[in-house]
């Protein structure tokens, strides 16, 4: 596109253009005049639809449109719409002359209808003579189709008619109305969902939710075993005539710490002194024995030591001899405090009823308390730890043994000895105490192998070896419980049931009836030795065929229902 100096455009049209992209191009001008130069034979321009789009463009965009063009052919198609041409742009523009002669309309009449009808132009100047000029204010005719869709007729549009000659259109003739390509792709996209909602739906309820439960029921037994075990570490092998099977120990060391909060007490202060005097009665053939030094004086619950030994002297007075001290005794209180502290008071002696004391008074004890830990506190911390729970440390063996491809007996699980160790002594000051405990635990372990070769030889008795055999163990449900411990051999009682029967193949039992209906499924499985009876059932309630994928199958062999001893 090539913009003149006065404002106007001249827009030239490729051969490839599609009309979009040419109405686009006339949208997309800023001028009120707008002259198409257009190829030889273009193809896109010899539509009377195409023409009128072009047509109805121009004047919902208010720009006055002008065909620079030679080719005859498109003539009467811009004349039927009202638009202008020109045969260069220094031609006069004019809207041709559609020949009425199908209308009934006189050759006379063929004459070009001119631009000047349209007031903007001048049909007396060429197309260039208009480029050069601006006129900014000048109106621009609008010729909307009232009807709002392009008609595909042969009527000429009253644009391209000159005032004095009305043109009526053809009676009975057929009108071809553009399809609404919105309404149409809409429409397409509801197709398009319901299509795939309805394979989804199709595929959930005939392929992924189809599944079948078969349940076989045989002629199998039970055979319930109750053995002694002697599990060895040292064994290399098992005899199953012994019930003696290699076990495997397991340990797993814990370390446990628990923190409380010191509940005893010390009196930090000074200890009372002072003086005791004590008398012995009355005086006798022999004195009575020494008092001791670190002998406890008692008076109020408080006690008292002596601090010397204290012996005794006959004294007269008033006409009688009594045994007294031969001087006083000094006495300190037994603890610090300042409850010791005390005025005259009678002293009871610890061990001498014969000996009387008293105390004038006892002072200079002080208190200063203060917080330690005592043994309580210790055995405090122990019992928290003793009373964690233990099944994450059973949980632990069992998952080492496991790894090594043995079957654990949970109930051989032992805790040793702790190794006990704290972060404050009894008896020191401290406001909490930390108690540390080491423990290792141990679990025994098996081989499954060992296990079923020694519920094979027990079983044996029980069954007809030519019809049966065993063909589940009760591993998975059997009980052990732990008797005793003695060099090194641990003794343990196993509960197992057996089932004796004949084996069946689950994997090939899938395979044959996958995609069979109920009755060939049936007889298929019957034909299986001690086969009694087959159950099929489908899910959901419309499926009426096994599935062919023998994922969704499900084969049940029903064991038989073991009465056990009350013993």
């Amino acid at each position: 596109m090539s913009t003149q100096p006065s404002g106007k455009d001249t827009i030239y049209i490729d051969i490839d253009d599609e009309i979009t992209a040419i109405i686009d191009k006339v949208r997309g001008s800023h001028e009120k005049i707008v002259a198409l130069v257009l190829p030889k034979r273009a193809t896109v321009f010899q539509s009377i639809v195409n023409m009128k789009l072009l047509k109805r463009t121009a004047d919902e965009a208010k720009k006055h449109l002008v065909l620079i063009t030679s080719e005859a052919g498109l003539l009467p198609l811009a004349g039927s719409v009202g638009i202008y041409v020109a045969k260069s742009l220094q031609s006069r523009p004019e809207v041709p002359q559609v020949h009425m002669g199908a209308h009934g309309q006189d050759d006379d009449d063929e004459e070009a209808v001119s631009l000047a009808d349209d007031e903007p132009l001048d049909a007396a100047k060429p197309v260039s003579e208009h480029l050069r000029r601006s006129p900014a204010s000048a109106a621009m005719p609008m010729d909307a189709d009232e009807d709002g869709g392009i008609e595909l007729d042969n009527t000429v549009d009253p644009v391209a008619s000159t005032p004095d000659k009305k043109f009526k259109p053809k009676k009975g003739g057929k009108k071809f109305s553009i399809p609404d390509f919105n309404k149409f792709r809409m429409w397409a996209v509801i197709g398009g969902i319901a299509v795939v909602v309805f394979v989804f739906m199709w595929y959930m309820a005939f392929v992924a939710m189809p599944r079948a439960s078969i349940s076989v029921k045989t002629d199998s037994s039970a055979v319930q075993t109750n053995l002694d075990l002697s599990l060895s570490p040292t064994a290399r092998e098992v005899d199953a005539e012994k019930a003696l099977v290699p076990s495997v120990e397991q340990k797993f060391q814990k370390t446990f710490t628990q923190q409380v909060e010191a509940t005893g007490q010390k009196d930090n202060g000074t200890k009372a002194t002072g003086t005791a005097s004590m008398t012995a009665g009355p005086c006798g053939a022999t004195p009575p024995n020494d008092v001791p030094a670190g002998t406890g004086l008692s008076a109020n619950g408080l006690t008292y030591i002596t601090q010397s030994n204290t012996s005794f002297m006959p004294k007269l007075g008033g006409g009688k001899c009594t045994w007294v001290a031969s001087a006083a005794t000094a006495v300190a209180a037994q603890n610090n405090g300042d409850k010791y502290n005390t005025a005259s008071t009678a002293l009871v002696v610890a061990g001498r009823p014969d000996i009387s004391a008293s105390t004038t008074g006892i002072s200079g004890g002080t208190s200063q308390i203060v917080k330690i830990v005592s043994q309580a506190d210790i055995d405090s911390a122990k019992q928290k730890i003793a009373t964690q729970e233990n099944d994450a440390l059973k949980q632990e063996l069992q998952s080492g043994l496991t790894s090594k491809s043995l079957y654990p007996l949970e109930d051989t699980f032992k805790a040793g000895e702790p190794e006990i160790s704290t972060s404050v002594k009894v008896g020191d000051e401290a406001s909490n105490v930390t108690v540390t405990q080491k423990i290792t635990y141990t679990m025994l372990g098996v081989k499954q192998a060992d296990l079923k070769k020694v519920i094979d030889k027990a079983a044996k008795d029980k069954i007809d070896e030519h019809k049966q055999q065993i063909i589940d163990y009760g591993l998975d449900e059997a009980t052990f419980k732990l008797q005793n411990e003695s060099n090194g051999v641990t003794l343990v009682t196993m509960e197992a049931t057996a089932i004796a029967g004949s084996d069946l193949n689950v994997a090939e039992i899938k395979s044959k009836v996958a995609g069979k209906k109920t009755n060939d499924a049936r007889t298929i499985i019957s034909d299986y030795p001690g086969v009694t009876e087959v159950k099929v059932d489908y899910s959901p309630f419309w499926v009426s065929s096994i599935p062919k994928k023998t994922t969704k199958i499900t084969v049940t062999v029903e064991k038989p229902v073991v009465q056990k001893n009350a013993n």
